[in-house]
């Protein structure tokens, strides 16, 4: 096939523009994601050689090679690893397969200067050679095809790039960077050395850059640099933290440190290493395409690669999690790149699982202000776990952050056990409110009764707690009660004033009930309120006000219930009602007591102007 020449896709476009016109403060970032890159393809090739021993082509021996030549300006990055077909090399270079890409583009052309720790997030690390080189030529042949299936791309990255085939005698990739005039201290050998030691020290394949002669390489001669083992599979008390740091940020292309780890080996009938590590900051398709697009944990079999995101490790609120699994033995199906589900693989699962909760766990008891950067990244994944993973639900609770009426404003720092720690002698219910923030939820009337006889309530406004709280019904043995919701439960004493009170408003109830007609489904004298004239109470299985009018605006098909409008019968204007004898003016304040209970409770006005309007004519009696 002749040479052809391509335009990238749209979003690659804006990609390499703004990769190429923004400042970096870790230029060097470009050697560790063109170093992962070939230790994946090496990988790769090792992998499906298990299948067809014939790919490694008599050279089995799997290496990076580092190069750089002064006189033409440019740095090599070479390995013998699976390579490219002339599809792969569109499908990977020519587009961004990646939900978040977007999202990427957007943090990019922010206010903010772009940063180093935004490449590698969305797959799009090869575009970071375009930091330090005006021009990129990458040649390629993939293992297994003949030589003259080779392929040569080469782009300026301003839009376009060129494809031809070429003759390439030995398999894998060569990614040549063309250096910016401006770049020569990437063409010392120290600077390549020292940044390849910093970053890619724990690559498990080696690394080799050629002797320096006179300032030049001497291809004649390699040295390894990396120590080209597995750091997982070395003892904990040998690795530093800056090798667990360095690891993990190749590992999850990511340039912030990991918040914490753990690292462990288990011997027996079944044995496995685990390195797990929770990232500091979430990226940016985590609640986006992270559903969709899992990046589980890398699965090694006995140091073999075997996968990239291996989804049976963890469940689906773990995801966040980075990490390797190395098992000594586990059953792959016959194309051997899908897990076997058994009772071994449960096994493994369920120890990681147990490890990401330990080290929480940990860090929630020894050191919560790091447990706090945890919470405002990854809480809301985390709440997923008390619907999906119903036997460590106790546990997941056990992590759980919220904002209370007696806690630090809004703050997220109270635990179900400090509020079971505060409870008064004889209370049995842990109380909440939901709401869509927390302004809202601090000011719901419903708080009213619980605050004035001082029994906390926690604040909940993440838009996942309404869901999650249906299925988390109790802790340690208290019940977890919803204020809007039910029958609002009273001593005896309050019981008989309740019912003495909806004796005498009787009448006050029977009519607005009559004036709102189908509006509501029922009309009662309060036990919530002591200050605001009106308020919903849901029944116990309703959906909140606030996730209805959410899931609604997500085009979801919410079925309609009527809410039962509670009366205040001290308040002035519930007063009003009661005393007003124009039935128009009465349907006024009737509607507005609604309207404001709907409002307070998140609801969406079925009719904003009317209720402009009908407050309007109660201001001016």
């Amino acid at each position: 096939m002749s040479q052809e020449t391509r335009k990238f896709e749209a979003e690659v476009a804006q990609v390499l523009h703004l990769v190429t016109h923004s400042l970096y403060s870790h230029k060097e970032i470009f050697l560790r994601e063109l170093i992962s890159n070939a230790s994946d393809a090496c990988d790769k090739l090792r992998f499906e050689a298990l299948a067809d021993p014939s790919l490694t082509d008599g050279d089995a021996d799997l290496r990076i090679q580092v190069s750089w030549d002064p006189e033409a300006r440019t740095i090599s990055v070479r390995d013998n690893g699976i390579g490219m077909s002339r599809d792969e090399v569109v499908a990977n270079i020519g587009t961004i397969a990646s939900s978040g890409t977007r999202r990427y583009l957007e943090a990019l052309s922010g206010e903010q200067k772009a940063d180093a720790r935004l490449i590698g997030q969305f797959g799009v690390g090869f575009y970071s050679a375009f930091v330090v080189a005006d021009k990129v030529t990458v040649i390629t042949r993939r293992a297994g095809l003949p030589a003259v299936e080779g392929v040569r791309w080469e782009s300026d990255g301003k839009g376009e790039y060129s494809l031809e085939d070429t003759n390439v005698t030995e398999r894998g990739t060569t990614v040549v960077l063309h250096l910016k005039a401006d770049e020569d201290e990437f063409l010392k050998s120290w600077t390549l050395r020292s940044a390849i030691t910093k970053y890619s020290d724990h690559v498990a394949f080696p690394i080799r850059m050629p002797a320096e002669k006179d300032g030049k390489p001497d291809p004649t001669e390699w040295t390894t640099i990396n120590s080209a083992s597995a750091l997982w599979s070395r003892p904990k008390s040998e690795i530093t933290d800056e090798e667990y740091q360095n690891f993990y940020k190749a590992l999850g292309h990511d340039f912030n440190d990991a918040l914490a780890w753990t690292h462990n080996r288990v011997e027996g009938n079944q044995s496995y290493t685990t390195l797990l590590y929770v990232p500091e900051q979430p990226p940016f398709d985590l609640m986006m395409g992270g559903r969709d697009e899992r990046k589980g944990l890398k699965l090694y079999i006995k140091r073999v690669f075997i996968m990239d995101a291996a989804e049976e490790l963890l469940p689906n609120y773990l995801r966040f999690v980075r990490g390797v699994v190395d098992a000594d033995d586990l059953p792959l199906n016959v194309s051997r790149e899908i897990l076997q589900q058994n009772r071994q693989l449960e096994r493994i699962k369920t120890a990681c699982v147990k490890r990401v909760l330990d080290l929480l766990e940990k860090i929630s008891r020894d050191e919560p202000e790091k447990f706090a950067t945890f919470l405002a990244g990854f809480g809301n994944t985390l709440k997923e776990g008390i619907v999906e993973d119903t036997a460590n639900r106790e546990r997941i609770a056990k992590l759980l952050r919220f904002a209370s009426t007696k806690g630090d404003g809004a703050a997220k720092t109270v635990s179900f056990d400090d509020y079971i720690g505060r409870m008064a002698v004889g209370q049995d219910t842990i109380w909440y409110v939901t709401a869509d923030s927390y302004a809202a939820a601090a000011g719901s009337p419903q708080l009213e009764a619980l605050k004035a006889k001082g029994i906390e309530v926690l604040l909940m406004s993440d838009r996942v707690d309404e869901w999650m709280l249906g299925y988390l019904t109790e802790y340690e043995g208290k019940r977890l009660r919803n204020v809007a919701k039910g029958e609002f439960p009273l001593d005896e004493a309050d019981k008989a004033k309740q019912e003495a009170a909806a004796v005498e408003a009787a009448p006050l109830l029977e009519r607005t009930k009559k004036l709102l007609g189908d509006r509501v489904g029922d009309v009662r004298v309060s036990a919530r309120l002591t200050d605001s004239p009106s308020c919903l109470a849901l029944a116990d299985f309703d959906l909140a006000p606030h996730l209805a009018r959410l899931l609604r605006e997500a085009g979801q098909d919410v079925p309609e219930s009527k809410p039962v409008l509670e009366l205040n019968p001290e308040h002035p204007l519930v007063k009003r009602l009661a005393g007003e004898g124009d039935d128009a003016k009465a349907g006024d304040i009737a509607g507005l007591l609604l309207e404001q209970a709907e409002i307070t409770a998140g609801a969406q006005l079925a009719d904003p102007a009317a209720f402009v309007q009908r407050m309007n004519r109660v201001l001016l009696g």
